[in-house]
């Protein structure tokens, strides 16, 4: 006679709702919010857990932006309304060493990071997943819209249902053994209308809360006020020259620039519009150029996080799809592996405004897959 085998559960695990534990990591936005109030109606052992990232007084005064005081709040509330555990835990040593530091040296070093990938890697799904095995959780939950499916050599990475929500391109550098441990309950919904159509379910006092559209700790969008802040003296002034070397302006500091920029140059008299093109932060200068001089075809890359089946040294050429920014649809190119970490991409398209310190995540051509990414430097 065949043998009953136990029924896996929505979140993988063959038992019972009740005697699975997992962590939800809460925001306080509408995202993480109704993940864990969906898992613990469907009864989950839920324990959601919200970081605080920055300064709480501070914070308090940063209308819009995640994880401050507010979020904290309402991440409560929302813990309150469904009933279960919630806990509060200081990270901001941590989120200021392995993410607030490098994107401020990052910006110095003429590079135009992003902080939100590093964020997830370092402090969410490195030190916070840490923080879910030691409360004997059985999995960690994210708001985040990615899905992860379970393919013949594991679990996979794919993108969300919704292209507009997608979430992949700050997501390439989880690993295997994270992703092993970590659930996406969103990444299959539509939209963000379902979300919301969700939070009013529940019942949840965070609902209509809007989303946040900045960086969390930069929540008013100026860049160099904060790393002026952060590095006192890094806005010295120097020369705008062309691809020649000749000076056309003055600026005001290299850290209030970034490449394809066009606006704000104070550049006047020109036949034709200039376009940033290569932050030198040595020699204080900012190099503008014709739009054709944004063109990219070769991309190096640094720090590569593969999620292939077959291992990335097995080809000398992977055709693969790459975003080098998030909001452009993945484009055809070959990756050639370099070694020790290192890639090099040849796009078969050019793109404009590739500039060091961003991602290029990799797509298999013919799914949703994401089979990973690595981040772009100046070469080797």
């Amino acid at each position: 006679m065949p043998l009953d085998l136990p029924v896996q559960n929505s979140l993988g695990f063959a038992k019972p709702p009740a005697e699975t534990r997992v962590v939800v990591a809460m925001s306080g936005g509408v995202d993480s919010s109704v993940v864990a109030a969906m898992l613990s109606e469907q009864g989950y052992d839920v324990v959601g857990v919200t970081l605080q990232l920055y300064d709480h007084g501070a914070a308090l005064a940063k209308k819009g932006a995640c994880c401050a005081g507010r979020d904290i709040h309402d991440a409560r509330r929302v813990a309150e309304t469904m009933g279960f555990a919630h806990y509060v835990l200081d990270y901001e040593n941590t989120f200021r060493e392995s993410v607030i530091d490098e994107f401020a040296d990052a910006y110095l070093g003429g590079a135009t990071p992003v902080p939100c990938i590093r964020c997830n890697e370092r402090v969410k799904f490195r030190d916070l997943l840490e923080t879910a095995r030691d409360l004997e959780a059985d999995c960690m939950a994210t708001g985040h819209y990615i899905q992860r499916r379970d393919g013949l050599h594991g679990p996979e990475l794919h993108m969300a249902a919704d292209p507009v929500r997608d979430q992949s391109y700050f997501l390439f550098s989880t690993t295997g053994e994270q992703l092993d441990y970590l659930r996406f309950p969103l990444g299959h919904l539509p939209d963000k209308a379902a979300t919301r159509a969700l939070a009013e379910r529940y019942g949840l006092p965070v609902a209509d809360k809007p989303d946040s559209q900045d960086i969390c700790f930069v929540p008013d969008g100026d860049y160099a006020a904060v790393i002026e802040k952060l590095r006192p003296g890094a806005g010295e002034p120097g020369a705008i020259v062309d691809m020649e070397g000749r000076e056309l302006a003055r600026h005001g500091g290299v850290i209030h620039y970034t490449v394809g920029q066009r606006r704000g140059l104070g550049i006047g008299g020109l036949s034709q519009p200039l376009y940033v093109v290569r932050l030198d932060p040595d020699a204080r200068q900012v190099v503008v150029g014709p739009k054709s001089a944004l063109a990219t075809w070769l991309v190096p890359l640094r720090e590569i996080n593969w999620l292939g089946d077959a291992p990335l040294a097995s080809r000398d050429e992977w055709h693969l799809g790459v975003k080098v920014r998030s909001t452009r649809p993945p484009r055809e190119a070959i990756l050639r592996p370099k070694g020790d970490g290192l890639a090099e991409v040849e796009l078969l398209t050019p793109e404009e405004g590739v500039s060091p310190g961003q991602a290029c995540v990799f797509y298999d051509l013919d799914s949703t897959r994401v089979l990973g990414g690595g981040w772009i430097w100046r070469g080797y």
